[in-house]
């Protein structure tokens, strides 16, 4: 079949409404056969990147579906392509698939960008630890309502060298700041709006709040006002004690992370609990490299994948999305060696053949004391929390 006819066939399934609940997961997979599917996607992890290889080829074998990775540097600016193909009016687009969370996929929530609800319908949905994990149906506070499908979980870790910062590591915000008097310009945090340094933000405007109930709801003026001083407090007592004085940040996780392996910085962060783990095995770190979470919790979600609107390929989207919530790119996806990324399923709920896909005995690097995930704040306070750190230290 001619991708013109591929790409009008999806389009009937699409305005037929969910597909496997009105013509059949089978159907889907046909309609899919042949399709290319075209996924936005952060191009900056060559880890990730070669995922995504492994993927499209079994992909290619398993499902008949060509799966194309376009390297994106920030998701905010394939949003603005998907709003201006929506105000020209286009209902074949340039994207099939993207990976998505919190603020952009509020936006493209609001604006009506989004093909769905389709994400639940998938026959692997039924493996997702949606009890454990409630940030699979909850998206930085917003409900996801099937409009994305889960893909892996992150939460804020912090790894320390411990040959140069001998432990104990810090275990709350008020200890970090004790550390790094200890250890003045071995600490710092990439510069927002970069996703980890605003992320620190974040995980510090809501430890640092005894009542925080405001950040699940969306922002307002008022309750930004009323949260912000604890935070600007905290920074301004910790910011002199950082690399350069707090003069300058990292311009990516990847800078910081090299500032660490050179010996420059002692204490990093990161948004995968096993990135510490993964650079010790890829010889980036040390193996003098310890990771640890904050005690009491420290922020966690769930990354997703969404459909546009405008997907010329929808069917072929949803092929892709259930293969990438199968227990077997699920498991390829935790693994050290290749990513390192904390499935979304329930394991022990998997039958028993799948359940042995996952596990393997404890590696240099890991975190030793999982802590709890604290969920994030609504998707909207990000953009007014990074204007404000902008205003008091962008410059």
């Amino acid at each position: 079949m001619q991708r013109r006819q591929l790409l009008a066939a999806g389009a009937a399934l699409a305005a037929t409404g969910p597909l496997r609940a009105q013509q059949g997961w089978a159907t889907v997979e046909a309609a899919a056969r042949g399709q290319t599917v075209v996924f936005n996607a952060w191009g900056g992890s060559a880890r990730i990147n070669a995922y995504l290889r492994w993927a499209a080829a079994e992909l290619k074998v398993r499902h008949g579906v060509v799966l194309e990775h376009v390297k994106l540097a920030d998701t905010a600016e394939f949003v603005r392509r998907i709003r201006a193909e929506k105000a020209a009016g286009r209902t074949q687009g340039s994207a099939d698939l993207v990976w998505i969370n919190g603020e952009n996929f509020l936006t493209m929530k609001r604006e009506g960008l989004l093909h769905g609800p389709w994400a639940e319908q998938l026959p692997n949905f039924a493996f997702v630890d949606v009890q454990g994990k409630p940030t699979t149906r909850i998206d930085f506070a917003e409900p996801v309502d099937g409009l994305e499908a889960p893909w892996g979980m992150a939460q804020l870790t912090f790894f320390v060298d411990t040959a140069r910062a001998p432990l104990p590591a810090p275990a709350t915000l008020e200890g970090l700041l004790d550390w790094a008097r200890r250890h003045p310009g071995r600490f710092t945090y990439p510069k927002p709006p970069q996703f980890i340094g605003t992320t620190f933000l974040k995980q510090a405007l809501t430890t640092l709040n005894a009542n925080r109930s405001a950040l699940g709801r969306p922002h307002t003026a008022a309750a930004f006002d009323a949260l912000a001083p604890g935070l600007w407090r905290y920074l301004d007592a910790l910011h002199p004690l950082l690399w350069r004085g707090g003069r300058a940040f990292p311009a990516s996780p990847a800078a910081a992370d090299q500032m660490l392996a050179d010996g420059e910085l002692a204490l990093g962060l990161s948004f995968n609990p096993n990135d510490a783990a993964n650079a010790i095995a890829a010889q980036r770190f040390p193996a003098t490299v310890q990771a640890f979470q904050l005690e009491g919790g420290t922020l966690g979600n769930t990354h997703f994948v969404a459909i546009p609107f405008n997907a010329p390929a929808p069917a072929g989207a949803q092929v892709v999305a259930n293969f990438l919530l199968s227990p077997l790119a699920q498991a390829r996806k935790a693994d050290l060696a290749v990513w390192g990324d904390p499935t979304v399923l329930a394991v022990d709920r998997l039958p028993p053949a799948e359940r042995t896909r996952f596990g393997g005995a404890a590696v240099a690097g890991q975190v030793q004391r999982p802590m709890p995930v604290i969920p994030e704040p609504h998707g909207s306070w990000v953009e007014p929390l990074e204007r404000a750190w902008q205003r008091r230290y962008g410059a």
